[in-house]
């Protein structure tokens, strides 16, 4: 995975967008992160890690304070990251969830956090996913690093190193358990518990249940006395094998038992059988006699009922024939009526005819027709007069609305006139407002510069003048650590040379007469030295701490005076020899000169919207003019055509009118005497029809009289009936006819029989089948008992049989699986209490250490190697993931916490390298072409330092590009591609390239 580009907005310590080009670093391959403690350099790392998970490590279990405090309500807050795999090249927008002014209503509301995908495609960026689930899901594939793999292997942050270093094994477990997603062998070891607890369980029940069944079985036995002679010794301990064969001989007996109940069963039941069917058939005799009699009876009175049956065979006859009828009689009373009425209307519109005073020669139906029919005619060319008539005020209106819309319409051709000529002379002064504007603003981005520049020399003259004190402070402070060095090493040599000189003294005390001189060998001391001025090793190592002590002050002291001096030349450079006064004139008169130009800006835009402005209303100015006179002329042709429209409209009204007072009165009298002229017609012609009606119906209502069996209408109307009543007469007629039918096929078919006409007996059979019966019973229940015995005794052995044999083959899978179990889980036998997961990250962990020892070696010049410890820990705590290092000055091993703080670093280095280097093999064998390390390299030597830039500018090789995090001096001499954080005087910080 390579980094290529970071663009953070809003985000920890940085308000304004930053951007960070990874790939400007590529040629370098080690480039340092720098600046002040506070400034940012660590959030860098944390929008990385932000922008691919979506989570900061430094804020977890605290207040997430993601977007940046330097923002005000609107500003936007935002990191972009893009990166490359072999897979491809990505980039992550996110953005963390913070308030915002609301849009309505005003205060605040949350914003929500988001987030999107994208893969560059032919040199365009296609979005992927941009929904938070998906987008992790994505990125977990194309990543192939969990967010914990991703901070050990690639983001290097504070205090990970030695935190893996000096953890016990719980700690150094819950970590590896993480990165290796080593869960999985702690659920098999769940399962192979719950499988262990599941097999005691069902072992335990099996053995139950073999006892629960043989004790059932004895009971059973008991109950149906099947012991035999030799009976059961109830309270007595007996094997298993035993009680079986004794219940096995119990069970013969039983199964003897059945088949002699059942032969007792099977001759009852054929009694039964030849009982009952005697008691059948005089029941079915009796039956029939009893069916017999009553069949004769019910025959009897059915034939008595005859007579009254035909009667109404009759009367349903006559009332169907009569309903035939009816109809022909009732259409001729109803024609004669219909006549009757037609005589009536044709005199009443006689009368109101003549009465109308109309003379015609022919008073006839078609001559009123013909009449009403010329009169009508004449009133269709009235109407449109009428119409004219009743609008002659509405068309009076119109006339003097077109003639107003003639009237404004002109007086809008004239104001159109006059602002049209008003516009050359607008046009000329705005065009001279906006070219003097234009010409300031022309100046702005030199005017911008000079700002800049002035603001850039007044801040790096007073940063000159203010490390000149510092300067000399830390020069005092120099002189005086160098002084205080001089006196420590003078004392050091003064002690020293004392020791050298006692050397002989300090022999001579451990003399003894007799016992040969560790110098001569000689058993004789004739003249042994005095110790007069003792100066012991512990005087020496005294000494030489005080020494080391006073070394480091006075580097220290001299590191912040070249510090100082360094940035005191920066600042002086920067301000180009201006002094503070200088330097603020020229400020202030950029200042103004800027303000100036900016105003400038402001006149230019209005000038601009000025002349926009009047270009739009132009256009419009113009397009009035066209309006204004084509609704004038449009107007004037309207006026025309309504006093054209008025004069024809009166023309044809005075025609139409005639004598009468207006046209609606001439057509309101003409239309009366139309319809009463039709109506007279129309009475004459139904007159005619109605009565050639009647004679058709006479005539039909006589022939059928004639051919039917009433004698005239009335008889027919007597005669009828309702459609219930001859329902009811059908319904009764047809039942006794079917009634008669059944009763004589029953009767004849009991006749054939030839049954005794006295009445049967049937209490001695039905005593006898009684007798039979019960016998029968009570030999099925005894049956049935020996038969529910055996075949219960049989189950209950068979299952106790099948339960022994599977008890045995149980507990033996029962010890195989108890003691994988407990070996799984770290018991019993496993000494060292170690668990499947803890021995699977042993190996983890042993490849970990060969790894990082490759590198300690060398950074150690051969003298510390960590070694994987599985000793067993105090107090039976879990062992098997320790870690020790071998020191080879000693050929012994001792614990990481005895390290001193270079060594614990470069040990602590080694050891994330090779931790990275494993993880990443076992994610898939990725592929790591970017690496950040952030740690506190100011604790380091000048000798460890050296030895931790070799092996990080060993990390660059194969095109790998190493980030390094760190404000020491020395390593940003040494590494001359630096990305510098650094906080402005406004509080946000900022991010350049150097």
């Amino acid at each position: 995975m390579r980094l290529h580009r970071l663009e953070i907005e809003g985000f920890g310590p940085f308000r304004t967008r930053q951007i960070v080009d990874f790939d400007g670093f590529a040629g370098d391959g080690l480039f340092l992160i720098a600046g002040r403690t506070g400034a940012g350099k660590s959030s860098i790392l944390d929008a990385v890690c932000f922008g691919l998970y979506g989570s900061v490590p430094r804020y977890e279990g605290g207040e997430k304070r993601l977007r940046s405090d330097h923002c005000e309500p609107g500003d936007p807050s935002e990191v972009v990251v893009e990166f490359s795999t072999t897979s491809g090249r990505y980039r992550v927008i996110r953005s963390p969830e913070y308030e915002r002014p609301a849009k309505r209503g005003g205060g605040l509301t949350k914003q929500a956090s988001g987030v999107q995908l994208d893969v560059l495609e032919a040199d365009e960026w296609i979005t992927l996913a941009a929904k938070e689930k998906r987008v992790a899901d994505e990125l977990d594939e194309i990543l192939q690093l969990s967010r914990e793999q991703f901070l050990q292997v690639i983001l290097l942050a504070q205090n990970r190193f030695a935190r893996f270093l000096l953890a016990d094994s719980k700690e150094r477990q819950a970590l590896l358990r993480r990165l290796f997603g080593t869960e999985r062998f702690e659920d098999v070891q769940s399962r192979f518990e719950s499988r262990r607890r599941a097999a005691e369980s069902a072992l335990a029940g099996v053995a139950a249940t073999v006892g629960a069944r043989i004790d059932e079985a004895e009971r059973v036995v008991t109950t149906a006395d099947l012991w035999g002679e030799h009976g059961h010794a109830d309270g007595q301990p007996v094997a298993i094998d035993l009680r079986l064969s004794a219940l096995h001989d119990a069970l013969a007996r039983a199964v003897y038992q059945v088949e002699r109940r059942g032969t007792e069963r099977d001759e009852a039941e054929k009694r039964l059988t030849e009982a009952d069917a005697a008691l059948a058939a005089l029941r079915d005799d009796q039956k029939a006699q009893q069916e017999r009699d009553r069949a004769r009876a019910a025959l009897a009175r059915l034939e008595a009922e005859q007579p009254e049956i035909d009667e109404a065979s009759a009367q349903l006859r006559r009332a169907r024939e009569a309903e035939v009828l009816l109809t022909t009689i009732t259409a001729a009373e109803r024609a004669l009526e219909a006549h009757d009425a037609a005589v009536v209307q044709q005199v009443e519109a006689r009368e109101a005819w003549v009465a109308a005073g109309v003379e015609l020669d022919d008073v006839s139906a078609s001559a009123l027709e013909e009449w009403a029919a010329d009169r009508t005619q004449e009133i269709g060319a009235w109407r449109h007069a009428a119409e004219l008539e009743q609008n002659t005020d509405a068309l009076t209106a119109e006339f003097a609305t077109v003639q107003a819309e003639v009237d404004r319409a002109s007086a809008r051709v004239e104001a159109a006139e006059a602002a049209h000529a008003e516009q050359p002379g607008r046009l000329a002064e705005l065009t001279s407002q906006r070219d003097a504007a234009r010409r300031s603003v022309d100046r702005i981005d030199d005017v911008a510069a000079a700002l800049t520049t002035a603001q850039t020399r007044r801040e790096a003259a007073v940063q000159v003048e203010s490390l000149g004190a510092e300067r000399a402070a830390a020069e005092r402070v120099l002189v005086e650590a160098s002084d205080a060095l001089a006196a420590q090493q003078s004392a050091l040599a003064q002690l020293r040379r004392r020791r050298l000189d006692g050397f002989a003294g300090e022999l001579a005390t451990a003399l003894t007469d007799g016992e040969p001189c560790a110098v001569c060998g000689s058993t004789v001391h004739p003249s042994p030295a005095a110790h007069s001025d003792p100066v012991s090793a512990d005087d020496i190592e005294r000494a030489e701490a005080e020494r080391d002590a006073a070394v480091e002050v006075e580097r220290a002291a001299h590191n912040r005076v070249s510090e100082v001096r360094a940035a005191q030349a920066a600042a002086a450079a920067r301000a180009e020899e201006r002094t503070v006064e200088t330097a603020s004139a020229e400020l202030a008169a950029a200042r103004d000169a800027h303000t100036a130009a900016q105003q400038a800006v402001a006149a230019l835009d209005a000038a601009e919207r000025k002349l926009t402005e009047f270009s739009a209303q132009s256009a419009e100015v113009e397009k009035e003019r066209t309006d204004a006179a084509t609704a004038r002329a449009a107007a004037t042709e309207a006026l025309a055509l309504v006093a054209q429209r008025r004069d024809e409209a009166q023309r044809l009204i005075a025609e139409a009118r005639g004598d009468a007072d207006s046209v609606g009165a001439r057509i309101a009298a003409v239309s009366n005497l139309i319809r009463t002229a039709r109506a007279f017609a129309d009475a004459l012609e139904e007159q005619v029809r109605r009565a050639a009606v009647l004679a058709d119906a006479q005539s039909a209502q006589v022939e059928a009289l004639a051919d039917s069996e009433f004698d005239d209408a009335a008889s027919v109307r007597a005669a009828l009936r309702s459609t219930s009543d001859q329902q009811a007469l059908d319904a009764r007629i047809t039942a006794h006819m079917v009634q008669r039918t059944k009763e004589r096929e029953i009767l004849l078919a009991l006749e054939m029989r030839v049954l005794p006409e006295e009445p049967l007996d049937l209490t001695d059979v039905e005593e006898a089948a009684a007798t039979a019966r019960s016998d029968w019973k009570a030999l099925v229940d005894l049956a049935g008992r020996a038969q529910a015995t055996a075949e219960q005794l049989s189950s209950l052995i068979e299952a106790a049989q099948t339960a022994h044999a599977r008890n045995a083959q149980q507990q033996a899978d029962f010890e195989v699986l108890r003691g994988l179990a407990d070996t799984i889980a770290g018991r019993a036998g496993n000494t060292h209490k170690m668990t499947l997961e803890t021995f699977v990250l042993a190996a983890e962990l042993e490849e970990i250490v060969d790894t990082a020892n490759r590198r300690l070696s060398d950074m150690s010049t051969g003298r510390y190697r960590l070694q994987h410890s599985d000793a067993l820990a105090a107090r039976g705590a879990a062992s098997g993931l320790g870690i020790v290092v071998f020191d080879a000055f000693t050929g012994q091993t001792r614990p990481a916490q005895s390290l001193s703080g270079g060594e614990t670093f470069l040990s602590s280095l080694a050891l994330a390298l090779g931790l990275a280097e494993v993880v990443t093999a076992r994610a898939g064998g990725i592929q790591l072409d970017t690496l950040f390390i952030d740690e506190g390299f100011g604790s380091l030597d000048a000798d460890t330092l050296e030895i931790a830039m070799r092996t990080l500018d060993e990390l660059r090789s194969g095109g790998r590009t190493v980030g390094i995090i760190s404000h020491v001096e020395s390593m940003q001499e040494q590494i001359p591609a630096q990305l510098v954080v650094e906080q402005t005087q406004a509080g946000p910080s900022r991010i350049r390239s150097r």
